[in-house]
């Protein structure tokens, strides 16, 4: 694909699902692509999230820089960026949460590729416009799935500074400022998606090694009131290094690196109450980038259009189902 898309709902982007008993088929739109504002500068391995209706777009690679501690918001009310106060570190490949009206910036990479992984994580308080280091995880880890739940915030697989990918899981409690050992992922991976639904923690895809070729399908998701791990539909297309989003009560993963030289298209989205996934219409490829929903639409910003870091990209697209 080349340029963006805008696909309406017409019956070329709907798709056909199972007949149903009176022997009807039912149509699903497929979704529709926009062009938002895009970011002041071109920034890649970012980590994004959203509080109180901003989305939120920390740290990456940026052109010239391995590393950045840029922090930026998105006012979709406005259509406008506003750069915050910067990350008191350079990191790229970090995660990123929102918790109790403050934002998590956890781990990361402060060098290329993959290199001086960290165990630094960062609480940004939006009424100050400041940040403040909070206590460290267990061992220095980039490309970590972070997500938020139940007050606490979940730091999942990842690569250390050996490169290797882990299994590690630990929970940090804002209230005591310390971090907990939690039930490790069944298969060691990182550069993975991981996202909140329903009081559970699905991880998905990612990749077992240091390159491509290891990209998975798995899926699974962690119960918290059982400190247990269960394996629910793999994703339909194996992949690494896309972004995720919940959206109209499914979770959406979309782009990832990297299909023959290229960045992957597929937009998978998966029911949580079917354990299905459906094809929803095809993002412009691209990997190392972010989503997070805010009204009606997902956005998605930032990334590499290209493999590895390649074709660094500003953009902001917003994806709307009917």
């Amino acid at each position: 694909m080349s340029g963006l898309v805008l696909a309406s709902c017409t019956a070329a982007s709907l798709l056909l699902l199972p007949a149903h008993a009176n022997g009807q088929t039912k149509m699903l739109p497929t979704g529709s692509w926009m062009m938002k504002t895009h970011m002041p500068a071109p920034r890649g391995e970012l980590a994004v999230t959203v509080l109180d209706g901003r989305l939120y777009a920390l740290a990456g690679a940026a052109q010239g820089q391995d590393a950045t501690p840029l922090a930026q918001a998105y006012n979709p009310a406005t259509d406008t960026w506003q750069t915050l106060a910067p990350i008191p570190q350079g990191l790229s490949h970090a995660g990123a949460t929102s918790l109790n009206g403050k934002v998590y910036v956890v781990g990361g990479f402060t060098a290329n590729v993959h290199a001086g992984a960290v165990d630094s994580v960062f609480e940004y308080d939006p009424a100050r416009n400041a940040w403040r280091k909070l206590a460290s995880m267990s061992s220095p880890r980039g490309s970590v799935g972070v997500v938020a739940l139940d007050g606490k915030v979940h730091a999942i697989g990842g690569r250390g500074l050996d490169k290797v990918t882990v299994r590690t899981h630990e929970v940090y409690d804002p209230a005591s400022d310390k971090w907990s050992p939690a039930a490790p992922l069944p298969v060691a991976r990182d550069h993975l998606a991981a996202i909140a639904v329903d009081g559970k923690i699905h991880v998905i895809g990612g990749r077992k090694a240091n390159n491509t070729t290891d990209n998975t399908a798995f899926h699974d998701i962690y119960d918290p009131r059982t400190n247990t791990w269960a394996k629910a539909a793999p994703m339909p297309t194996a992949r690494s290094a896309m972004a995720v989003v919940l959206y109209k009560g499914m979770i959406l993963v979309d782009g990832g690196e990297c299909d023959h030289g290229r960045t992957f298209v597929q937009n998978e989205a998966y029911d949580p109450k079917a354990d299905r996934w459906v094809e929803l219409q095809a993002i412009v490829g691209r990997h190392g980038f972010g989503a997070g929903t805010m009204g009606d639409l997902a956005y998605f910003v930032g990334g590499n259009k290209g493999c590895g870091g390649a074709d660094t990209t500003d953009e902001l697209l917003g994806f709307h189902l009917p």
